[in-house]
C-alpha cells in the first residue's frame, strides 16, 4: 500500500469489527479516515465514540444515516424530523461536517413518487438551517432505482440535485456513490453540475457484481471485482473540483463473514490499485 491519505473506510464495510477494533486496525494500517453509522455509534456512545476517534487521531468523514422523510402520517413525519435533528447533533459531536441522507421509499399503499419527493423537500426546508447552525451539511444520496419503492425515491443525481438546489449549498448537497449511479449516462454531467455548485459533499466507492443476492441490499462488491471503472468516476468528481476523502462503503455478506482486519487491509489495497 502507498498513499492512503484520501482513503476512508466506511464502518459498514467491516461491521464485524467493534469500534475499538476498527480504530485500532485503522491505526495499524495507517488509515486516517472513517465513515461511521449511527446505530453502532449509539450503542458505544456518541461522546465515547468521539473521544475514541479523536484520541486515535482519526477523522470522521461522514455519518450515515439520516433521512426517511416520505411518510404521510403527521406524527411519523414529526418523529422523522426529530430523529434527523438528533443525527445532526451526533454528526457535530463526532466532528464530521457531512450527514448522509437516504431519503425513504414509498409509504405503504402509495404510488405517488412526486408527492414523496416533495415531502423530502419539505423536510429539508426544516433541517437545512438546523444543520447549518451545527456546522453539518446534508448529503442526499441517490440510490439505484431498484430501491425506489422501499428505500429511496431519489434514484438519480439529477433528482438529488433538483432537490438540493432549492437550498443553499452549505446546507444541502449530494453523495456521489459509484454503486448507485454507474449505469446512468447523465451522471457525469450531473457530477459537473454538482461540482459547479459546491454540492459534492462525499464520494463513495462500491463495485457492481452479479448475480445480486436475494433482497439485493447486500450486493455491493469489493472494488475491482465488478463492472465499474473506479478511475473513470474519480476523474469525473475531481474534474468537478472534489478533493475530499474517498470512502469505500460495502454491504456484502461474504466480506462480513471474513476476518474484519483482513477485509480492511484488502479494501485499502484495492483502493490503491483501482484509484491511484
Amino acid at each position: 500500500m502507498t498513499d492512503l491519505s484520501r482513503f476512508s473506510i466506511n464502518q459498514m464495510t467491516v461491521k464485524q469489527l467493534s469500534l475499538p477494533e476498527l480504530v485500532a486496525a485503522c491505526r495499524e494500517l495507517g488509515i486516517a479516515n472513517l465513515g461511521l453509522w449511527r446505530e453502532p455509534v449509539q450503542s458505544y456512545g456518541v461522546e465515547e465514540t468521539a473521544k475514541l476517534v479523536r484520541d486515535a487521531g482519526l477523522t470522521v468523514t461522514t455519518l450515515c444515516r439520516g433521512g426517511f422523510f416520505t411518510a404521510i402520517d403527521p406524527d411519523e413525519r414529526a418523529a422523522a424530523l426529530d430523529d434527523n435533528r438528533r443525527a445532526v447533533d451526533e454528526a457535530a459531536t463526532l466532528g464530521t461536517d457531512t450527514l448522509v441522507l437516504v431519503s425513504g421509499g414509498l409509504p405503504a399503499g402509495s404510488k405517488d413518487l412526486h408527492g414523496a419527493r416533495e415531502r423530502i423537500a419539505d423536510a429539508l426546508a426544516v433541517l437545512g438551517p438546523y444543520a447549518e447552525e451545527h456546522g453539518v451539511r446534508l448529503a442526499i444520496e441517490p440510490l439505484h432505482p431498484m430501491y425506489a419503492a422501499d428505500r429511496c425515491v431519489v434514484s438519480t443525481l439529477t433528482q438529488a440535485l433538483d432537490l438540493a438546489e432549492r437550498f443553499p449549498a452549505q446546507q444541502v448537497g449530494v453523495t456521489v456513490d459509484t454503486y448507485h449511479i454507474w449505469w446512468d449516462d447523465h451522471a457525469p454531467a450531473q457530477i459537473a453540475r454538482a461540482g459547479a455548485g459546491g454540492r459534492i459533499h462525499t464520494f463513495q466507492l462500491a463495485d457492481w457484481t452479479t448475480p445480486l443476492p436475494e433482497g439485493v441490499l447486500n450486493g455491493r462488491g469489493q472494488i475491482g471485482d465488478g463492472a465499474i471503472d473506479m478511475r473513470e468516476w474519480q476523474r469525473y468528481v475531481e474534474a468537478a473540483g472534489y478533493t475530499g476523502a474517498i470512502e469505500v462503503e460495502l454491504f456484502n455478506d461474504a466480506l462480513w463473514a471474513r476476518d474484519g482486519r483482513e477485509v480492511l487491509a484488502e479494501t485499502a489495497e484495492r483502493f490503491v490499485t483501482h484509484t491511484l
